[in-house]
């Protein structure tokens, strides 16, 4: 028997293969392409942890350049997500169709494998604010967002935003402010894109072996 007693609530994980020489590509000056691309998988296998673990309903994984990776093989071999290979389009094209076939009646969390930060706790946290606003945002340090929770799937959220650049965040906020919604934002997280971000990686993993 499930934990959760509210409606399912969909999680749609968008995810890149840890393809070396293809993945964390900003990292392998740091850690070589092996490295990075070993650093993707990690980061691939504990989104899809967390975000079972939330247990809020339905996971789907969104995967490029398609489902066959090994990785993407291993989280879907006990049935518990669905895979999906992600469209063509830009990433705003991409997380509308993820968005558009996941969503329940409830909604949808929208995520993706960068954040380490993100726990079931957060998720869970998130899908009650959503419960009582429009949408929520998990902002990231850098000017995007780590969480885009939506109760309704609208277009203006994912066409003519400048992607992988500090406006995403400003440009959403505008967004949902031109669609009269409300939208809660819990808290500020920080994802992995530099070697700045690894090294706060480290860290947080040594001091979570305490």
């Amino acid at each position: 028997m499930t934990r959760n007693p509210e409606p399912p609530l969909a999680i749609a994980i968008m995810a890149k293969a840890p393809i070396a020489g293809l993945a964390k590509t900003r990292l392998i000056p740091l850690l070589g392409a092996d490295g990075a691309a070993e650093l993707q998988g990690w980061l691939l296998q504990r989104t899809v942890a967390t975000a079972l673990a939330a247990d809020l309903g339905p996971v789907s994984l969104w995967c490029t350049p398609d489902t066959s990776h090994p990785a993407f093989v291993d989280c879907g071999r006990d049935g518990r997500l669905s895979l999906h290979r992600q469209p063509e389009g830009d990433l705003g094209q991409r997380m509308l169709v993820a968005a558009q076939t996941s969503a329940t009646a409830a909604g949808v969390l929208l995520i993706g494998t960068d954040c380490p930060m993100l726990d079931a706790r957060r998720l869970r946290r998130a899908a009650a604010g959503l419960r009582e606003h429009d949408a929520v945002l998990l902002p990231a340090e850098d000017g995007g967002y780590v969480l885009l929770g939506l109760r309704q799937v609208a277009t203006e959220l994912f066409s003519d935003i400048s992607w992988s650049t500090d406006q995403v965040l400003t440009q959403t906020r505008h967004r949902l402010s031109v669609l009269g919604w409300r939208w809660k934002e819990p808290e500020t997280l920080w994802d992995i894109d530099h070697p700045a971000d690894y090294l706060r990686l480290q860290a947080m993993r040594a001091t979570d072996k305490r």
